[in-house]
C-alpha cells in the first residue's frame, strides 16, 4: 500500500487531475493541498490547471484563497514563468482582489499584465480601479496606476494608425477611469496627487464630460485654485445636459473658494444674484402661470392644469440613484470570459462611480435648488455674517443685508434674511453686532420684525446687561415696535429679581394700557410674590386702588389667590375682603385656596369669620 501511495503521489497527471476534480467541487482546501504537492514533486502543473486554479480561487471572494492565489502569481513571474498564465485569468483575480479590498496585489496584478504586454482593456480595468477607490489607500493607489498608464500615452507616444498597436490603445484610460480615481482622491483627501491626474488628462487626450468637470470644481476648491474656478464656469454655463445638483455643486465650490480667500464682496455678490435670479424666476413663473390662465378662461376649459418649476426643468433629475448597492459578488469566471468587450465590467465601474459622486453631494452645504433656480443656504448666511463681524465690517454686511431683503422679499415673506441673519447673531452670542445691524437697519429705513426684538431682549436679560435693556427698549418704542407678552413677562421677571418692583410695576401697567393679549398669568403672578417678598404693601394698596376705582384687569382666580394670599399673610384682612368681593364681581370664582388663606388670616387675628 505503501508503495502504491507513493507511485500516486509521484504521478503529477494524476495529482493534476486531483487538483482538476477538487476545484470543480469547490473543495479549496484540497485544491491547495495537491497544488503544494505538484510544486514540491514537479514544479508547476501544465498552464490550463493553473489558470483554473487562479480562477477558482478569485471566485470565491474569501480573502485566504485570493492571497493563496495572488502568492502563485508571483512565485511564477520570480521564476520568470509569466508565460504560464493568460490574460483574462489574471484581470478576473485582480477583480477579485479590489472586490476584498485589497488593492496593493490587485494593482500588482495589473501591472504585471502591462510589463508582460498582455495589456487590458480599459473597459475591464477601470472596474477594478473602480472598487480599488472605496478604499483610502486604494484611492491612492488607483491614481498612481492610471499616472503610470497614462505615461505611455503621453505626447502621442503610441501612433494609433498601427494596428499592432490596438491592444495597447484599447488599455488607454478613459474619462471613466479619470472620474473615479479622482471622486476616490476627493473623498479621501489626496487632493494634490488628484492634479497630477487633471495635468496629464491634456497630455493624454482626454476629454472631459459633465461629471469630470464638477469633479474638476471639487478639486480646485479644496486646493484654493479660485483661478482656475472661474476659468472653469464658462465651460459649466455652456454645458450641456448639467443636472441642478451639478450646477449646485460648481457653484458651492466657487462660493466656498471666495470664502477660503476671504473675499466677502465676491461672496456676498454670488448671493445676492441667486437671490435676483430667484425672483425674477418667480415672477416669470407667475406671469406665465396668469397667462395660461387667462387662455383657459377664454376658451372655457378647466384651470386644472397647473405649471410648476418640476415642469419646467423638463424633468432633469437633482441626485443620483443611490439604491443601487454595490454587492460584494462576482460572476462565474465562465460568464465573465463570455462578455468579451467587458461591458459588464465598464457599467459595473460607472455604478461605482455614481456612488463615489453622491457623496461628494453630501458635501454641498451653501448652496441648493428650488425649481432648478439656485438659492443660498441657511449655512451661507451663517459663514458670511461671521466673516463679516469677524474682520468688524457690520456696515457691509448691513449693506449686503439690506439687498438681500430687498431681493429676497418677494420670493419669501416668511423667512426674511435680515431677520434670519439677527436671529442667528443672537444665537451665537454676538448680541452688541446684533445691535449694530439693527441699528444700521433702523437708519436704513429697514424694519426688523418685532420677534428680533424680543429675541435681542431676552438675551439681554438673560445676560444682565440692564443697560442695553433700556436702549433696546428706546429703539423698538422709536421703530414703532410692539413687544408682546413674552418680552413683558422676561422683563417684568428681570425686574422682581433685581428687586426693582416699582420698575415691575410700571411695565405691568403700560402693558395692560397697551391692550397686550396675555398668554398666561405668569407675569402677573411674579409681580405680586415679588412685591411680597420685598414687603412692599404699598404696592398691594395701588392695586387695590385700582380695583376700588373699576379698572378692570383681566386676571385669573390664581392671581387673586396670590393676592388674597398677600393681605392675609400680611394680616390685613379688610383689604383681602375687598379683593375678594371685587374677584367675585369680575366673575371669578373663589376657590378651596381662596378660603384656606381667609380662614389662615382671620385664625392669624383671632377675629370672626364673615
Amino acid at each position: 500500500m505503501t508503495g502504491t501511495i507513493l507511485v500516486q503521489a509521484r504521478d503529477p497527471a494524476k495529482l493534476s487531475l486531483e487538483i482538476e476534480n477538487a476545484v470543480d467541487e469547490r473543495r479549496y482546501a484540497d485544491v491547495w493541498k495537491f497544488f503544494e504537492q505538484h510544486i514540491q514533486m514537479d514544479g508547476f502543473p501544465r498552464k490550463t490547471v493553473v489558470n483554473k486554479v487562479i480562477t477558482s480561487f478569485a471566485g470565491s471572494l474569501d480573502s485566504t484563497w485570493l492571497e493563496k492565489a495572488y502568492g502563485v502569481v508571483e512565485q511564477a513571474f520570480e521564476e520568470s514563468k509569466q508565460n504560464l498564465f493568460e490574460k483574462e485569468p489574471l484581470i478576473y483575480l485582480s477583480l477579485g482582489l479590489s472586490k476584498c479590498g485589497l488593492p496593493v496585489p490587485a494593482s500588482t496584478v495589473l501591472r504585471k499584465l502591462v510589463a508582460t504586454e498582455q495589456y487590458p482593456p480599459v473597459s475591464a480595468w477601470s472596474a477594478i480601479l473602480a472598487h480599488m477607490s472605496l478604499t483610502a489607500s486604494g484611492a491612492y493607489l488607483a491614481a498612481e496606476l492610471i499616472l503610470e498608464i497614462g505615461y505611455l500615452f503621453q505626447d502621442g507616444r503610441v501612433d494609433p494608425r498601427k494596428k499592432s498597436n490596438a491592444p495597447l490603445i484599447a488599455m488607454k484610460p478613459n474619462t471613466t477611469a479619470f472620474n473615479v480615481a479622482l471622486a476616490g482622491c476627493l473623498l479621501f483627501e489626496t487632493t494634490r496627487k488628484a492634479e497630477q491626474l487633471l495635468d496629464v488628462m491634456p497630455r493624454i487626450s482626454v476629454k472631459a464630460d459633465a461629471n469630470l468637470l464638477i469633479i474638476m470644481a471639487h478639486i480646485y476648491e479644496r486646493n484654493g485654485r479660485r483661478e482656475e474656478l472661474r476659468k472653469l464656469q464658462r465651460h459649466i454655463d455652456e454645458a450641456v445636459h448639467l443636472s441642478d445638483i451639478q450646477f449646485r455643486q460648481f457653484y458651492n465650490c466657487l462660493l466656498s473658494c471666495h470664502l477660503k480667500f476671504g473675499d466677502l464682496n465676491s461672496a456676498s455678490k454670488m448671493v445676492l444674484q441667486m437671490l435676483h435670479k430667484a425672483k425674477e424666476a418667480r415672477n416669470s413663473l407667475a406671469a406665465a402661470i396668469l397667462s395660461f390662465d387667462a387662455v383657459g378662461n377664454n376658451n372655457n376649459k378647466p384651470a386644472s392644469v397647473q405649471i410648476s418649476g418640476e415642469n419646467l426643468s423638463h424633468g432633469i433629475s437633482d441626485g443620483l440613484d443611490n439604491s443601487r448597492i454595490i454587492e460584494n459578488s462576482i460572476v462565474s469566471y465562465e460568464e465573465f470570459t463570455r462578455d468579451r468587450k467587458f461591458t459588464n465590467l465598464d457599467a459595473e465601474a460607472k455604478r461605482i462611480l455614481q456612488t463615489l459622486l453622491a457623496k461628494l453631494q453630501t458635501r454641498v452645504e451653501l448652496i441648493t435648488t428650488e425649481h432648478g433656480i439656485l438659492r443660498p443656504t441657511e449655512r451661507i448666511y451663517v459663514k458670511l455674517v461671521k466673516a463679516f463681524l469677524e474682520v468688524g465690517k457690520t456696515k457691509d454686511l448691513a449693506r449686503f443685508l439690506i439687498k438681500a431683503e430687498k431681493e429676497d422679499s418677494l420670493v419669501s415673506h416668511d423667512d426674511l434674511a435680515l431677520d434670519h441673519v439677527i436671529n442667528l447673531c443672537i444665537s451665537l452670542g454676538w448680541l452688541d453686532q446684533a445691535h449694530d445691524l439693527l441699528d444700521e437697519m433702523r437708519l436704513a429705513g429697514v424694519r426688523a420684525s418685532s420677534s428680533v426684538y424680543a429675541s435681542l431682549l431676552k438675551a439681554y436679560i438673560e445676560a444682565n446687561r440692564a443697560g442695553e435693556v433700556t436702549a433696546l427698549l428706546r429703539d423698538a418704542r422709536n421703530a414703532g415696535v410692539q413687544l408682546d407678552s413674552s418680552c413683558y413677562e422676561a422683563l417684568i421677571q428681570s425686574r422682581v429679581i433685581q428687586e426693582d418692583t416699582q420698575g415691575a410695576f410700571h411695565l405691568f401697567k403700560e402693558m395692560k394700557e397697551a391692550k397686550i393679549p396675555r398668554t398666561g398669568h405668569q407675569e402677573f403672578e411674579r409681580l405680586v410674590k415679588g412685591c411680597a417678598e420685598n414687603r412692599e404693601a404699598g404696592m398691594m394698596a395701588k392695586l387695590l386702588q385700582e380695583i376700588k376705582e373699576g379698572q378692570r384687569t383681566d386676571c385669573g382666580v390664581h392671581d387673586w389667590n396670590n393676592v388674597i394670599h398677600f393681605f392675609c399673610k400680611k394680616r390685613l384682612m379688610q383689604d383681602a375682603e375687598k379683593a375678594l368681593k371685587k374677584m367675585r364681581s369680575l366673575g371669578h370664582l373663589p376657590n378651596a385656596q381662596t378660603f384656606h388663606s381667609m380662614v389662615t388670616g382671620y385664625a392669624a387675628i383671632g377675629g370672626e369669620i364673615y
